[in-house]
């Protein structure tokens, strides 16, 4: 028995208190929606529902249903009177517009965020571009400059002609001493 006691791990303290790290309690509320990227999708998504002309439409026709039957219903059909202004119309709109106008925000920051992520990396690929053509104007004038020292072939035709005239200038001058050599072997 004593043997069993000791196999068995000793029972610490429960780690879903305050002691507990953060990542490793467990939380109160769960939300439905925990991740920020969906619930930065749902709001473009319904920005951009509002945004559609079937929305106005739909709108529109929900409005004039509204206030035609409650202006042409029996007083005791009607849900929202006219001698109130149709108090509970205007309630769900408001509260239609104050649930709207932060959706759309939040809609209009994520493009925000796209937008500035989009300029920076066409920023960086134009200071790429830059640095491209940089580079290459830089090669273009080295290949210039070396093309200055490199022979034409204008220059190599001159230097052979002149070799070649150097050459004809010699053996005439060899022949012309070859020349008086014979003159003075037959003379002498």
């Amino acid at each position: 028995m004593a043997a069993d006691r000791r196999r068995r791990p000793i029972p610490g303290p429960r780690r879903d208190g305050l002691d507990a790290p953060k990542t490793q309690r467990r939380p109160l509320f769960r939300p439905q929606f925990t991740s920020r990227d969906r619930i930065g999708r749902f709001s473009e998504g319904f920005a951009r529902a509002m945004g559609t002309p079937w929305f106005l439409i739909g709108m529109t026709v929900f409005v004039a249903v509204w206030i035609t039957f409650n202006s042409s219903a029996p007083a005791s059909a009607q849900f929202d009177p006219r001698a109130l202004n149709f108090t509970l119309l205007t309630l769900i709109l408001s509260l239609q517009a104050s649930y709207a106008a932060p959706l759309i925000l939040l809609a209009q920051n994520r493009q925000d965020d796209r937008d500035r992520v989009q300029i920076e990396q066409d920023r960086q690929r134009a200071e790429r571009n830059l640095a491209d053509t940089e580079y290459l104007a830089r090669e273009v004038v080295a290949l210039r400059l070396a093309m200055k020292d490199v022979a034409t072939k204008e220059f190599i035709r001159a230097e052979l002609r002149s070799l070649l005239e150097e050459l004809d200038r010699s053996e005439v001058e060899e022949a012309a001493v070859t020349a008086d050599d014979l003159d003075r072997d037959r003379r002498g």
